[in-house]
């Protein structure tokens, strides 16, 4: 099938002929695929399938009203969109059993994945979390100068998740082409919608957000098209977004596993009646387009299509399991960083200056690197290391968000799609709990998922000793260094600072970039002025000595060079990178000194530390003199008076400990 492809005059009274036919066939398609694989499902061929018999309006009607360029996000119900943008049935069907030549290599099911070659990003199974992807896609052709819009699926379910309405409000606020349609089939899973939402029509959520919405009859396909048509020409127009609520009918379960005893036989006769192919083929038999001989040759020739797909997919093999192929997937390969430079020369400047240096070197050097975040423009973010970045790269590249980190971290994976880098700040990082889903989920699997690079660096200003409480105080980081698939960077000093984050910036990977708070202002050093990278998982031996090492990070390294015991010498490896982190430089000041202690800020249960002291007891075990010891924080939340923040840090027991390390 060849379709036009092109919204037509939606003020005709009846669409041309030759595209009447052609949304029969893209009609009629997904809705013939469906019924083979049920067969296919009853006999044992395939394990699992999410129906969208009855939807197929909605999905087709939209693809063909878009242009070949616009993006589209689909969900489980949506393989309309995957047949109308002429996807391969072989590669299609291979990808739903996670076979050899399926578009993720057995890793992910179903329409899971991405395919920017067709201009598709998929699901992943959080609903939700690709409305924000949409809003990044959305912004991408807005910066690069294009008209593409982005067009992204939700159930009526899907509304109720806080990630409809924040990234509904970034559209909004900025003025990006994004159609937000909802399918609206009465049931989310088995909960129907009265118990999902108060209002009528899910539309008039549009007029909070101050946007077009509109409620039509997602059945009927010429109202899908005219809709999709009219609106997208409206969006583009007027950059603004909009929302469709189409009302619809899931005819089989949620997923067939889940049956359909919950809902009520009187709506399946009623809906059964206005089946979105049987309608639009009996329209068309009035008009004088289709006959019974027309209709018979349409479908002998689809038949013999999906039965081509069909075998492929028997044909093809299970992947090959190899686990150094599956390890390097996870990563996109980074560039290689260069030497670094001299230490002791440059200007001796502050931590946060050396931050704010490296970010704005990372933006002259890459005019496509955007930064957003909670009020980082003309007030240059709470700790001023954007301050000035607005006049110098203007408010396209340096961008205020509202309050929503989980659609700011989705819009960061949208942008990286269309080869924007983007540096996003977490006001503390403590607040990146409300963008967890985005980082864990979309970020760190989206690569070895269906290998596309998500170059996206996460800024978290961090750690204890302000005075701030349990709620802008707390050590995050292991939340992180546990996901496969994220970097971890944690740098102590204003040279680390500046070269790790640039090297953070050019990495096609999500980078979580942790910044001590407490060290911003605290802690000078000398830094080179030119742009320089500092390669991840490379330790620094901060401090030589031969009776026992301290492997730490952050404010870890500033304590440790602090404390001294008599008559001992103290090895201090600065881990600069947790995710990767050096273990070679590790394990060799361990096996020269024989004891060891894992320092950090972090609570002592859970803490990074734990798994730096099994790497050393497996690998050091027979140089080691003494248990490998650890020292973190209490095991409580941060608390806010000063007096008890102190004992909450594990600082002033370090030297303790040092010394009940070499009493063994």
């Amino acid at each position: 099938m060849e379709s036009p492809n092109i919204p037509l005059d939606v003020s005709q009274s009846t669409l041309p002929p030759e595209l009447q036919l052609d949304l029969y066939e893209r009609l009629l398609l997904p809705r013939m695929i469906e019924e083979r694989m049920l067969t296919l499902l009853r006999q044992g061929t395939i394990s699992k399938w999410f129906s969208g018999i009855g939807q197929e309006a909605i999905s087709v009607g939209a693809v063909a009203a878009l242009a070949p360029n616009d993006w589209l996000l689909p969900l489980h119900r949506n393989l309309g969109v995957f047949t109308s943008r002429d996807f391969p049935l072989d590669r299609l069907f291979k990808q739903w059993q996670g076979m050899e030549g399926g578009y993720t290599k057995g890793r992910d099911r179903s329409f899971h994945f991405g395919a920017p070659e067709h201009r598709v990003v998929g699901m992943i199974s959080h609903l939700g979390a690709m409305l924000g992807v949409a809003d990044g896609l959305a912004l991408g052709s807005v910066l690069n100068g294009n008209d593409d819009l982005a067009l992204v699926f939700s159930g009526d379910g899907g509304t109720s998740q806080g990630d409809f309405h924040e990234a509904v409000n970034v559209a909004a606020v900025w003025n990006l082409p994004v159609i937000f349609m909802i399918e609206n089939n009465g049931y989310g899973l088995s909960t129907p919608t009265c118990d999902q939402y108060r209002c009528t029509r899910l539309s008039d959520r549009a007029i909070g957000y101050g946007i077009e919405g509109v409620t039509i009859d997602g059945n009927d396909v010429e109202e899908v098209y005219r809709t999709v048509a009219r609106l997208a020409g409206h969006v583009r127009r007027n950059r603004t977004p909009a929302i469709i609520e189409a009302t619809t009918f899931r005819m089989r379960g949620h997923e067939e596993a889940s049956g359909v005893a919950y809902v009520p036989k009187e709506l399946f006769a009623e809906w059964r009646e206005r089946d979105p192919v049987r309608t639009f083929e009996t329209r068309l038999r009035e008009r004088g387009l289709l006959d019974d001989a027309a209709i018979a040759s349409i479908r002998s020739r689809l038949a013999e299509h999906i039965e081509s797909g069909v075998e492929a997919m028997r044909s093809a093999s299970e992947p090959t399991a190899d686990p150094r192929i599956e390890l390097a997937d996870v990563y996109a390969p980074a560039p290689s960083a260069g030497p670094e430079p001299d230490r002791a020369i440059g200007a001796e400047i502050r931590f946060v200056d050396a931050v704010s240096q490296g970010l704005r070197e990372g933006m002259r050097r890459d005019a496509s690197l955007i930064i957003m975040g909670q009020d980082v423009a003309e007030y240059g973010g709470v700790f001023k290391v954007t301050e000035g970045f607005v006049e110098e790269f203007g408010r396209e590249r340096v961008r205020n968000t509202p309050l929503c980190e989980s659609a700011i971290l989705g819009a960061g994976l949208g942008l990286s799609i269309v080869d924007r880098p983007s540096c996003i700040e977490m006001q503390f990082a403590d607040f990146v709990s409300t963008g967890f889903n985005q980082i864990v989920n979309n970020l760190a699997k989206t690569h070895y998922r269906w290998a596309q690079p998500v170059n996206v660096t996460v800024r978290m200003p961090t750690g204890a000793g302000v005075g701030a409480g349990p709620f802008h105080s707390q050590s995050t980081e292991a939340w992180f260094t546990h996901v496969p698939g994220l970097k971890v960077v944690y740098p102590a000093t204003p040279y680390d600072a500046k070269g790790l984050l640039l090297t953070a910036l050019a990495d096609p990977n999500p980078v979580l970039f942790f910044e001590h708070k407490a060290l911003y202002r605290s802690i000078r050093g000398l830094v080179p002025p030119e742009a320089y990278t500092i390669p991840f998982g490379s330790a620094r031996v901060v401090r030589s000595g031969t009776d026992a090492t301290v492997v730490t990070y952050g404010a870890g390294l500033h304590w440790a060079l602090a404390t001294d015991v008599e008559g001992r010498s103290v090895e201090v490896v600065d881990l600069r990178t947790l995710a990767p982190w050096d273990r070679e430089t590790v394990f060799a000041s361990v096996r020269k000194t024989g004891r060891c202690l894992v320092l950090h800020e972090d609570t002592l249960t859970g803490g990074f530390g734990g798994e730096i002291a099994a790497s050393i007891t497996t690998e050091c075990f027979r140089w080691l003199d003494a248990p490998v010891a650890r020292l973190g924080a209490l095991d409580t939340p941060v608390p806010f008076a000063r007096s008890l923040e102190a004992t909450f840090l594990p600082q002033q027991r370090l030297r303790g400990a040092l010394v009940e390390l070499f009493a063994y």
